[in-house]
């Protein structure tokens, strides 16, 4: 082969053909390929950058998976929330109805009392009492010179054992309007005395009169005094006819006397007090001040105000009978102990001991069935919470969640989940004939639930904005696997309109130079054809 020997204008068409075929099989591989630069030969800046943005985007695109599981672990704990908010619901109108059913108790708890004489609900402190009270008359002088006793004559001569002034016959007395007349002698009645009676007739006829016990004539006063008594029934009124005869007595021209007022029942003065102590854990205990005066208590009103925090209340009856019983909340219980100088000896309350609650079988047995379908709910929210979770975690159960957002790593959000157990939602199980069976147990049980819901609006509200965030974050990634890509592309993509141009312009250079490198073996020919 090295022998024979092409000449100039052949070998020339011949290298022009080899050039044309290079290209061509350039440009059909960049057809079949679609790309430009297929190694780092066709250009080695456009290659590397092409596949460091490649690489990066299959690093982020091997995240996305779980990218992915992680807005699903978000989506089952959310569900899970749902339910359990559902369930919470449903146990919130399981508390209702154990409100809306009959008190479990025939008889509630209670105590009674009679009321104060003259006390009504506007005023129960009662009309004021009155008791006796005393007037005090000196005698100025007798007419012996001598102290009275209660034997000195009304009238006599001188240097007797009399008063100084002598009454006489008709003179009068009058006592809280009742005459008494002086008579000369053959007195009777209670509105008549004689002028010879004694002091202690004339004191017990103004006694009989007045309504007044023990008028007597003080023998250890020096000259001797008189002491008058009101008695509890009217104030002491006395005049006479004898002004003069009266002074005698040490009475004045007249006397008026009224009784002494005495304590109201409730009202004092001191002012009484009641104390209740706590009728349930969720009580208050009582204690009231009796009276009129600023935070103390005279009405039944204020009385049922004072008692509310008890869980008690106030009625009176037509029978003239006051009684406190605990409320609809605390009907499972008995009132506290009563104390309180209102309850000391021949008070009110002394010696009240409250009465004992009495169940009502039929409503106990309706509470009872609520009861137990509470505590159904109870273990549903105990299985939903295991039950919600998705490829091994569950948030609900307290589980975390790690999620990474970029090729580095450093990138990252974690989840911390929350055990919304219903020991973690506050809440446990009841117990049949000792929860349900008073409004107090029920309101207490529908406070549990209620910061249960705000518990669970709360995660859900943190799970939401965390499923925000990764699904955010998911629909960047693919973006920006999509940014890298085109970048990548545009690095190294072929213009297939370009290079099928190229490729039809470079098969008809071919053809020519086929055609051309013919024409160049034709001088050769020629030779042939002579030798011929």
């Amino acid at each position: 082969m090295s022998g024979i020997v092409l000449s100039a204008s052949v070998r020339q068409n011949l290298l022009s053909l080899q050039s044309t075929a290079d290209l061509l099989s350039t440009t059909q591989n960049r057809l079949a390929t679609g790309k430009k630069v297929n190694t780092a030969l066709d250009n080695p800046t456009n290659f590397f950058t092409a596949a460091g943005l490649d690489s990066r985007a299959g690093d982020i695109n091997s995240l996305l998976d779980g990218i992915g599981n992680g807005v699903q672990v978000l989506q089952a704990a959310n569900t899970g929330i749902t339910s359990l908010q559902k369930l919470v619901d449903t146990a919130k109108s399981i508390a209702n109805q154990a409100l809306q059913i009959p008190v479990g108790y025939n008889a509630k708890s209670s105590f009674t009392t009679p009321i104060n004489p003259g006390a009504t609900a506007d005023n129960l402190l009662g009309t004021s009492t009155k008791t006796d009270n005393t007037y005090v008359g000196t005698v100025a002088n007798n007419k012996n010179a001598a102290a009275i006793t209660g034997a000195t004559l009304l009238s006599g001569a001188a240097a007797t054992d009399s008063i100084a002034t002598s009454f006489a016959a008709n003179d009068t007395i009058t006592v809280n309007g009742q005459s008494l007349t002086f008579r000369a002698s053959g007195a009777s009645g209670a509105n008549e005395i004689n002028i010879t009676d004694s002091v202690t007739t004339l004191l017990s006829k103004i006694d009989a009169l007045s309504g007044g016990t023990g008028s007597a004539v003080n023998t250890a006063a020096p000259i001797g005094a008189i002491t008058l008594h009101t008695g509890a029934a009217s104030d002491l009124s006395i005049t006479s006819s004898n002004t003069a005869a009266l002074a005698g007595l040490g009475l004045g021209t007249s006397v008026t006397q009224a009784r002494t007022s005495g304590p109201t029942a409730l009202g004092g003065p001191p002012a009484l007090t009641l104390t209740i102590a706590a009728t349930n854990p969720s009580s208050t205990a009582t204690n009231i001040t009796f009276g009129t005066a600023s935070g103390q208590v005279s009405t039944l009103a204020q009385l049922n105000a004072a008692l509310a925090p008890n869980n008690l209340q106030a009625v009176i009856d037509p029978a003239g009978f006051m009684t406190i019983q605990t409320s609809n909340d605390a009907a499972s219980s008995t009132i506290g102990a009563i104390g309180g100088t209102a309850a000391a000896v021949g008070k009110l309350f002394n010696g009240l001991v409250p009465s004992t609650p009495v169940t009502d079988f039929a409503s106990q047995t309706s509470r009872a069935n609520l009861v137990a379908q509470y505590n159904n709910i109870i273990d549903q929210i105990t299985t939903t919470s295991q039950d919600a979770s998705f490829n091994g975690i569950n948030l609900l159960g307290g589980d975390q969640l790690k999620l990474v957002f970029n090729e580095t790593g450093k990138s990252t959000l974690n989840i911390a989940g929350t055990t919304l157990t219903p020991a973690g939602l506050g809440l446990g199980k009841l117990a049949a004939g000792a929860d349900f069976l008073d409004n107090t147990s029920a309101n207490n049980t529908l406070a549990a639930l209620n910061i249960s819901s705000s518990v669970l609006r709360a995660q859900a509200s943190a799970l939401g904005s965390n499923l925000s965030i990764v699904q955010i974050r998911q629909e960047f990634a693919k973006n920006l696997i999509n940014v890298l890509q085109t970048g990548s592309s545009n690095l190294t993509l072929a213009d297939t309109n370009e290079e099928a141009a190229n490729s039809q312009a470079l098969s008809t250079r071919q053809s020519i130079a086929v055609s051309a490198l013919a024409l160049a073996n034709q001088s050769q020919q020629s030779v042939l054809k002579l030798l011929q």
